[in-house]
């Protein structure tokens, strides 16, 4: 195993420390692992917190920032934050507008982020949740109940967070998040496996002539495994799950996601065959992301997000942003 790293023990403590040092425009609780806004709390104004497992950069500490997340909490690779963490991010955030949390479906940061709103309420802080499950690949998989949630989260954090700037409510917040969700989905497909640190070797193995349709996130199985096939059919085939799932029309925010390992210039390619895709369907890619937004590690692969847009959304993904993963407007 070749990996950029001191040692496995340290590896998300020196990322913070490389975060803290990139951005001036963060501030890093090394201690309590937590990553703010530098402004926060900002009064009058909803915080926004997300987290989960580290290795899935930029997620969640790369859209920290304005006009999206207020605080993150890393976890371990691959391990969700612990309730310690949710609970201090929240305090550091509240302006007394209230907190929302924003939690992508896996049960172990559903269970943590649970008990970290339980207890603040008790501390009469006012917290409202909104958890993200758009991957249609596959129910039930081996870290969820329900859908797990990808690449929708991002969309959720840059539409609440900007509703969120322009000094909405908690409730209304909430429920752009909940609107954003309710109308995206994810599809994901892996050519190689990703490597944990502590384990040392690939979660799962495929051969030169497989590839996995259906990935998860963490290495999770997927639908199923087939050859290995020209971007061109792998992008219809994730399209056409989508599509499946949720029909296509109008005005679409699509984001062509890196899993971590894979060029950009492949990305580009998987990227026409995607728009083509929708056009066929009767879709039109009027926002587009390209690049890695939500990774597993070193894993070859790219995962598909579309969200069906509405002229209020659609003004919400406009406006600016300014964090180290996404900034544009400012």
């Amino acid at each position: 195993m070749k990996k950029l790293i001191n040692t496995a023990e340290s590896m998300v403590t020196d990322a913070l420390a490389g975060m803290a040092a990139a951005h001036p425009g963060l501030r890093v609780d090394a201690g309590n692992r937590v990553v703010y806004r530098r402004s926060a709390p900002e009064r009058g104004k909803v915080g926004l917190v997300s987290g989960g497992g580290s290795g899935h950069e930029p997620l969640h500490g790369g859209f920290v920032g304005y006009g999206m997340l207020d605080a993150a909490c890393p976890g371990e690779v691959f391990t969700s934050p612990v309730p310690d963490q949710v609970i201090e991010a929240t305090k550091g955030v509240d302006g007394g507008a209230g907190v929302l949390h924003i939690v992508k479906n896996y049960t172990g940061d559903v269970l943590n982020f649970e008990m970290a709103a339980e207890l603040c309420a008790e501390e009469r802080l006012e917290v409202a949740t909104v958890l993200v499950n758009d991957d249609v690949a596959v129910k039930d998989s081996l870290y969820t109940a329900g859908r797990r949630g990808t690449g929708a989260t991002v969309f959720v954090e840059k539409i609440a967070g900007a509703l969120a700037e322009a000094g909405a409510s908690l409730a209304e917040v909430a429920k752009v998040g909940e609107e954003v969700n309710a109308r995206s989905r994810s599809f994901g497909v892996a050519l190689t496996s990703c490597t944990v640190p502590a384990a040392g070797k690939p979660t799962f193995e495929l051969e030169e002539s497989e590839i996995e349709l259906g990935i998860g996130i963490h290495g999770e199985p997927g639908r199923t495994r087939a050859p290995a096939a020209p971007a061109r059919d792998l992008a219809r085939a994730a399209v056409d799950a989508l599509h499946d799932d949720m029909p296509l029309s109008g005005d679409t925010l699509v984001m062509v996601n890196g899993m971590g390992g894979t060029p950009l210039i492949e990305l580009y390619v998987v990227y026409a065959e995607v728009a083509a895709r929708l056009r066929e369907k009767g879709a039109t890619p009027a926002r587009s992301l390209v690049g890695n937004y939500i990774t597993s590690l070193d894993m070859q692969g790219f995962s598909v997000t579309v969200c069906r847009l509405t002229d209020e959304l659609t003004r919400l993904w406009d406006a600016p942003v300014e964090t180290p993963a996404l900034r544009w407007g400012r």
